[in-house]
This record gives C-alpha cells, structure tokens and sequence, in this order.
C-alpha cells in the first residue's frame, strides 16, 4: 500500500518544520505530534501510513514510542522510521530492534526521506 499519510513525531518546532515541508513538497498528507505519547494517541486515532519518529524527546522517548506502536495491535502495521541525530551504529541497531523499519540521522537529507519512504512495501 503507497504511503500517503505521514506522522511526524518530534519535539522540535523546527525539526518539525523541516521534515513536514519536505513530505508536503513530496506530495504527502501530514500531521504532526510534539512527544512520544502525543504520537502513540495521534497514531492510534489517525492511523497513518508511516510515521517518522525522533528518539531524544521528553517523557516517552522515541524508543520507547516505537515499541509501544510496534508491539500493539491497532498499530503494529505502521511503518516507523527513527529520524535522530543519535548516529552511532549501537543506536541503529536499537532502533531497529523496537521495531522500526529504517533509521536515519539528522540532519535530514530531503530527497534520501522521499527515497526510503517510496521504497517501503
């Protein structure tokens, strides 16, 4: 199924920004959520296509969002990719391990997102 919804979880306003402009430019629908447990209620309610996850935000981080989204059953078959500046291969590979399906560092590269986001199944 193409990707036409996308929910972005970040606490940055301007990562924020950033990441919606690219996915609108790219002809996507987006919404956004400010923390980790705004994105888990916003994607439960709104049930997006993929939802693009930051790791370092306050309360729930995005680890632990992406094991929550992954493990329960209203939302296990979103796609979740972990968009951080945490870069070090150990950080991949837990982010890979919550479940989440890509892994890419900030700062984004708009045309790699709009490529790994057309590449999902």
């Amino acid at each position: 199924m193409p990707v036409k919804h996308v929910l972005v979880v970040d606490d940055s306003p301007t990562e924020r920004f950033f990441t919606v402009d690219i996915l609108t430019k790219g002809g996507y629908q987006v919404s956004t959520a400010e923390n980790g447990e705004e994105g888990i209620a916003k994607a439960k309610e709104l049930k997006p296509d993929l939802i693009l996850m930051d790791v370092v935000m306050p309360g729930l981080n995005g680890y632990q969002a992406t094991r929550t989204l992954t493990r329960d059953d209203d939302t296990k078959h979103i796609p979740v990719i972990v968009t951080t500046s945490k870069g070090q291969e150990t950080d991949k590979i837990w982010g890979l391990r919550q479940g989440a399906v890509d892994y890419l560092v900030k700062p984004l590269n708009p045309e790699e997102l709009l490529q790994r986001i057309a590449a999902l199944p």
